[in-house]
């Protein structure tokens, strides 16, 4: 997955009403080599995860080309970040993922 993508799938998540943060890596992936892996903060309360999953997944598939959506989702309470992400932190989770 090339950075290109991972700002166009970010953009996207970032028109969904329920996700205030939104960063996108490369996951490794046995069938296809790598797919998308979209590390969401959600605007409610922390971790509350009111918003599934799925429905992340879906709003992105009705938005782009469906290699493109994420078929990881991972909520969390904060992005790591300095003055940006620091994306190498979210690669190196989500290959510990396998």
């Amino acid at each position: 997955m090339m950075c290109g993508s991972e700002k166009e799938v970010e953009s996207v998540l970032y028109w969904n009403p329920a996700v205030n943060e939104a960063a996108v890596v490369a996951k490794p992936d046995k069938f296809y080599g790598v797919t998308p892996c979209a590390f969401v903060c959600l605007k409610s309360t922390g971790l509350d995860c009111s918003v599934p999953s799925e429905d992340i997944m879906e709003f992105c598939k009705e938005r782009l080309p469906h290699f493109l959506a994420p078929k990881t989702v991972v909520f969390t309470e904060a992005l790591p970040k300095t003055s940006t992400v620091q994306k190498f932190v979210l690669r190196e989770i989500a290959m510990s993922m396998g």
